[in-house]
């Protein structure tokens, strides 16, 4: 599997989604090809043909018992800690499948 850059959006992602919306509503069509004009990473050659569907591995929930520091340190990062471990044991698993390669 490649390695993938991920996202995380913040709880308060909806909230800053509907004010650039409210924004984005009182802008002219002028406006908005201007901006689009401006734009340095807009390219008229792309075509949604090019797009490619990535569906997110499942997820399967289990039971795990971890050491009440290593929760609490993954805790008091916020919002997504489980993701966070997730993600550190699948480093570690990228990191053993090259060492065996």
């Amino acid at each position: 599997m490649k390695e993938r850059n991920i996202t995380i959006a913040p709880r308060d992602a909806p909230r800053k989604i509907k004010s650039d919306l409210h924004k984005l509503r009182k802008l002219t069509d002028a406006e908005i090809n201007a901006s689009i004009a401006n734009d340095p990473d807009w390219n008229d050659d792309w075509h949604w043909s090019d797009a490619v569907l990535v569906i997110p591995p499942k997820k399967k929930a289990i039971s795990i018992r971890v050491d009440e520091d290593v929760l609490d340190y993954f805790r008091k990062e916020g919002a997504g800690y489980q993701r966070r471990m997730n993600a550190v044991l699948r480093s570690y698993m990228q990191h053993k499948r090259r060492k065996r390669a």
